[in-house]
C-alpha cells in the first residue's frame, strides 16, 4: 500500500522524546505492582520483528502477546478485519480527493507497533498520571520502548514530515480482562486532517476579517488558541465526514448520536454512536486536535481534527461474529466465510463450533502487590484461546489476619475445537503453578 502511494516507509523510523523519558518510566514501573516481567523470557533480549530489545524492570510483555506481533490481520486479503478497513477506506478514496482526482487521504498500514512512550503519551498531551501510563495497562517492551496502544501514537511523527491528512491503521495493544469482547492485541485506524486557515473558510462567502487562531479562553466549545469561527467549521467538516461513514458502514436509515466525552489529545470531543440491533453502539471517538499537538509538530498555522475506531468491534457488529478470539483464527472454516471480492457484500457469520464450555473455579491469597491483570496475562500465557473468560466471583478478608482472598471463574470453550476435561484440568493446574511461581500468591 505505501509503495502504491509513493510514500516514504516508516516501519523502521524511531523517534525518541526527552532525555528523562526513560528515566521516568523506570520510576513509573518501580512504583508499579505489575509482577509479570521478564520473567517468561529465557534470555535478556526480546526479538520483535527483526529487532533485538533489552529486557529491564519495565518489561511485562510476554511471548503470548509478542507472538500475535507480525500477524497483520489489516492487511490479510479476506478476512473480517481486512474488509472493515476497506470498506473505510474505500469511502475515504470515494468522498476526498485532490484537484488531480487522486486520494487525499494517504494510508499508512505498515508502521511498527513497538514506539516510544513519548510516541505513545507525550505527543499526544497524556498526563503523567494517567492510568493508561501504569504497567497494570500497557505493554512495556522495556523502559525505552512499549507496544502502542493507540494508532495515534504515529500522528505526531506523521505531521512533522508534512502529511496534513492521512489514515493509521494496525494493530495495538492493552492489559485487559478475559471475555468475548476483549483481547491483548486488536486493531485501531485513526485519521486526522489538518486545515490553512484558507481552507477553513473557503466556503464562506465573506470571510475578511476571519481567522482561525486567537489568544482567547477555553470554553467547553472550543480552545483557547482557537476562533469559535475556526472551532464550529471544523466541528462541523468533523461530524459530516463521519456520519458519512456511519452511512457507509451501516446505512443511511441508521440512527446516531453525539456524546461529549475527554480525551486529552482533543478538545471538545465526542463520541459517535449508533443504534444496532436493539442496543446503542459506540463506532468512534473524536474530536478537535489538541492545537498545542499541531505547534509541536511544526504545523503551528493550521488547525486540524481527528477520530478513531476499533476496527474489531465494528467487524464484530457488522458480521455477529460473537468472540474476538475468533479474530485471530486460522480455520478454513471461519476465513472462507469471508472469502468475498467485494467488501461491501453482507457476510453472516456462521458458527464453526458450538461446544459446551466447561467452567472451574481458583481461589487463592494474593500478596499486597497483586493486580487483577497480572493473573490475566498469566492465564492468556498458559490457557492461550482455549481460555474463553475469567471473573473475579469472590473476595474476602480474612477478620484475624487481614489476608485477602481472590476466587476466579475460568471458562474454557476453544473456539475451533471441543475440549476435553483432562485437558482442562492439566491447562488448570499449569495456570495455578504458574501463578504461584509468578505471582507469589497462596492457593487455597
Amino acid at each position: 500500500m505505501l509503495k502504491s502511494l509513493g510514500l516514504i516507509p516508516l516501519s523502521n523510523l524511531k523517534w525518541f522524546g526527552p532525555r528523562s523519558l526513560a528515566q521516568t518510566t523506570r520510576a513509573l514501573c518501580s512504583g508499579s505492582s505489575s509482577a509479570v516481567k521478564q520473567t517468561q523470557f529465557k534470555s535478556d533480549k526480546i526479538a520483535i520483528m527483526g529487532e533485538s530489545y533489552d529486557v529491564d524492570s519495565c518489561t511485562n510483555v510476554t511471548p503470548r502477546v509478542t507472538s500475535k506481533i507480525g500477524r497483520r490481520l489489516h492487511n490479510q486479503r479476506n478476512h473480517p478485519i481486512n474488509l472493515v478497513r476497506q470498506r473505510i477506506q474505500n469511502y475515504f478514496y470515494a468522498n476526498f480527493t485532490n484537484r488531480s482526482g487522486n486520494p487525499l487521504f494517504a494510508v499508512f498500514d505498515n508502521l511498527s507497533p513497538v514506539v516510544t512512550p513519548y510516541q505513545n503519551f507525550d505527543s499526544l498531551l497524556v498526563p503523567f498520571d494517567h492510568p493508561s501510563r501504569s504497567p497494570t495497562d500497557t505493554y512495556y517492551v522495556n523502559s525505552k520502548y512499549m507496544l502502542r496502544s493507540h494508532t495515534s501514537a504515529h500522528d505526531e511523527e506523521l505531521m512533522k514530515m508534512g502529511f496534513n491528512t492521512f489514515l493509521v491503521v494496525g494493530d495495538v495493544y492493552r492489559r485487559d480482562e478475559i471475555d468475548s469482547s476483549h483481547y491483548p492485541a486488536f486493531h485501531q485506524m485513526d485519521g486526522v486532517k489538518l486545515f490553512t486557515e484558507q481552507e477553513v473558510f473557503r466556503r464562506v462567502k465573506d470571510a475578511v476579517g476571519l481567522t482561525i487562531l486567537e489568544k482567547g479562553k477555553r470554553t467547553d466549545d472550543k480552545q483557547e488558541l482557537h476562533t469559535m469561527d475556526a472551532a464550529k467549521l471544523l466541528e462541523y467538516d468533523l461530524k459530516q465526514t463521519l456520519i458519512g461513514l456511519a452511512f457507509k458502514l451501516f446505512g443511511k436509515d441508521v440512527q446516531y448520536r453525539w456524546v461529549n466525552c475527554y480525551f486529552p489529545f482533543t478538545h471538545p470531543s465526542w463520541e459517535l454512536e449508533i443504534f444496532y440491533k436493539d442496543s446503542w453502539l459506540e463506532v468512534l471517538g473524536c474530536g478537535i486536535l489538541e492545537q498545542r499537538i499541531l505547534n509541536n509538530a511544526g504545523a503551528d498555522s493550521k488547525v486540524g481534527w481527528a477520530f478513531g475506531l476499533g476496527v474489531d468491534r465494528l467487524a464484530m457488529a457488522q458480521y455477529g461474529i460473537p468472540d474476538i478470539r475468533l479474530l485471530w483464527s486460522e480455520d478454513s472454516r471461519f476465513l472462507d466465510q469471508f472469502d468475498v471480492e467485494n467488501p461491501d457484500v453482507p457476510v453472516v457469520y456462521k458458527p464453526i463450533s458450538k461446544h459446551l464450555p466447561r467452567i472451574n473455579d481458583m481461589s487463592f491469597w494474593i500478596t499486597d502487590s497483586f493486580v487483577s491483570s497480572d493473573f490475566y496475562d498469566v492465564v492468556r500465557s498458559v490457557g492461550g484461546d482455549a481460555v474463553e473468560k475469567v471473573t473475579l466471583v469472590d473476595t474476602f478478608t480474612h477478620a484475624k489476619t487481614s489476608r485477602t482472598s481472590h476466587c476466579y471463574s475460568i471458562t474454557y470453550q476453544h473456539v475451533e475445537r471441543p475440549i476435553s476435561q483432562e485437558e482442562v484440568t492439566e491447562i488448570h493446574r499449569r495456570i495455578a503453578t504458574t501463578a504461584v511461581n509468578q505471582l507469589g500468591i497462596e492457593l487455597r
